[in-house]
């Protein structure tokens, strides 16, 4: 074996990161028939779902990148969607959010009310018209 490191290519498919998943669990042994078979279908369903697309999408951003974040834990968390934990400001919007929502609701119940009690004291339209 040569002594550079490894480094993956530039562009690689989902499909081709499984084959490698697949051959190195292969030559490290963990090879089993049955254990093999689990790990295929494991594999498939990684690859219909669209994990092993997008975590290789996002492992190829990572490399691609041109500083390297410190955390590569945190990048790739954040290209996932799953961001360190919410800003406490973001919590305070919703609520805020929900308590209009409920406002609003009720200014739409008081505003059918309130129609329907003007309703009672306006002549019809048809009276409005003759006069």
């Amino acid at each position: 074996m040569s002594s550079a490191a490894w480094s993956p290519p530039a562009r690689v498919s989902g499909a081709s990161y499984a084959a490698v998943a697949v051959t190195m669990a292969h030559y490290k042994g963990l090879g089993a028939a049955a254990a093999d078979s689990k790990r295929e279908q494991f594999r498939r369903y990684l690859e219909k779902s669209g994990v092993l697309d997008t975590l290789t999408k996002v492992l190829v951003a990572l490399y691609e990148e041109p500083e390297k974040p410190t955390s590569a834990l945190d990048f790739l968390k954040h290209h996932l969607g799953a961001a360190t934990p919410e800003n406490p400001e973001i919590e305070l919007l919703r609520l805020e959010l929900a308590e209009m929502k409920e406002k609003y609701e009720a200014t739409v119940e008081e505003n059918k009310k309130l129609k329907t009690k003007l309703a009672q004291y306006e002549p019809p339209q048809e009276e409005k018209r003759a006069e």
